[in-house]
């Protein structure tokens, strides 16, 4: 006989709180059982559910687990709260504000022996997922180089926190899990162009624990969207669009060249070009289910709250990087 469905809440009821909101009312083994904001519901998300306007409030009504999707500064103290509580708990990343607060929160879920989980969204993104098995295959065999591309018009619900913590960690955190690698140094550049105090793009030249280079070029400047991460290893390279949820892979070949100035060029040359048809179901249900079966106590792969400490203390390598014109080493 089935258990009684898992009582989930929900805190933040912005544009991805909606998203939340509809993710967990057509879960499997879960039901929806009240929302939080002190701002009010301007999506109309709590229909059915009480709206609440507190966390003390939301956690009076008996819940099991709960998705924070307020904003960055409040992480802290909402997840300090629902640790206390014994809730188990999704955070929206990134998982706090600084390395202390993400620290504080991470320790806290794993002294109550709670499932706690950060949302890095890519993950769950049918076009990562795909090209990390890639990888694991040694399909690209030895990896040279990651390249990521975040960059679209800037977005006015965002105003505690810059570029790097709100999208570079994405990249932060896609890049260190298709590779299995961790950071090992970065340095950045920012520029501040729209008059906020937080910085609105960033360059980033950086290496990983094997020696593999990665580029991330991300901003909140830009007038077209583009979710471009491009893997390169010695067979060729693969390139993931997350916006479109495409993979492609381009070979390297071995060719005769007739031109008189390349006979001697020992490098590589064009080869084929495939373009994989996948699967591409929601990542956002994704991470729900993932989620929701952790809490079950089911083997799946979940962002825990320790890996999402390790994509702040990277982040903020950067912003320091930029700071002060260096490079960084990462202290994971």
């Amino acid at each position: 006989m089935a258990g009684a469905p898992l009582r989930a809440g929900l805190i933040g009821l912005g544009m991805m709180g909606r998203h939340h909101a509809r993710v967990l009312r057509g879960l499997s083994d879960v039901t929806l059982v009240g929302v939080a904001d002190p701002m009010g519901d301007p999506h109309g998300v709590a229909v059915g559910v009480p709206l609440c306007r507190t966390v003390e409030e939301l956690l009076a009504l008996g819940l099991d687990y709960c998705v924070v999707a307020a904003p960055t500064a409040c992480h802290e103290e909402l997840g300090l709260a629902l640790a206390a509580a014994g809730v188990h708990a999704l955070v929206e990343k990134p998982l706090a504000q600084d390395i202390p607060s993400a620290r504080r929160v991470a320790q806290a879920f794993e002294d109550a022996g709670l499932i706690g989980a950060v949302g890095h969204i890519e993950r769950y993104n049918p076009a990562l997922q795909q090209l990390r098995a890639r990888l694991e295959e040694g399909q690209l065999g030895s990896v040279y180089q990651v390249v990521t591309r975040r960059q679209g018009p800037f977005p006015n619900r965002i105003s505690d926190v810059g570029v790097v913590k709100d999208l570079a960690t994405h990249d932060i955190d896609l890049t260190a899990w298709v590779t299995g690698q961790s950071y090992r140094s970065v340095s950045a550049r920012t520029a501040y162009k729209s008059g906020r105090d937080f910085e609105d793009l960033v360059a980033v030249v950086g290496q990983l624990a094997d020696g593999t280079v990665t580029n991330h070029l991300v901003n909140w400047l830009s007038p077209i969207k583009e979710r471009v991460t491009v893997v390169t290893g010695e067979r060729g390279c693969l390139i993931a669009d997350t916006l479109n949820v495409d993979l492609s892979f381009h070979n390297n070949a071995e060719m005769l060249t007739q031109w008189e100035a390349l006979r001697n060029f020992r490098g590589v040359s064009e080869g084929d070009m495939i373009r994989y048809a996948i699967a591409k179901p929601e990542p956002l249900l994704t991470e729900h289910e993932a989620f929701r079966d952790a809490v079950l106590g089911k083997d799946t792969d979940i962002v825990t709250m320790r890996q999402g400490l390790v994509n702040v203390v990277v982040a903020q390598a950067m912003l320091d990087s930029a700071s002060g014109g260096l490079t960084v080493a990462v202290d994971a």
